[in-house]
């Protein structure tokens, strides 16, 4: 489905944006930390949906 030059450059992209989101986060939150209370509800959240969507699509292959 995809060539394995095309794998290594998403594997790298993403590793690179989650380190850069995750910098962009920690400076944001020691500069305002009033705009970041009970963000980990969204984070769970995000996760719940994302897993309920892969359980759908595996649910539904079979």
């Amino acid at each position: 489905m995809f060539s394995f030059g095309q794998l290594i450059f998403a594997l790298c992209f993403l590793i690179g944006f989650t380190l850069i989101i995750i910098y962009s986060y920690r400076s944001d939150k020691k500069a305002q930390p009033n705009y970041f209370k009970g963000s980990y509800k969204i984070l769970i959240g995000f996760f719940i949906a994302f897993g309920v969507l892969v359980l759908i699509k595996y649910l539904t292959q079979q």
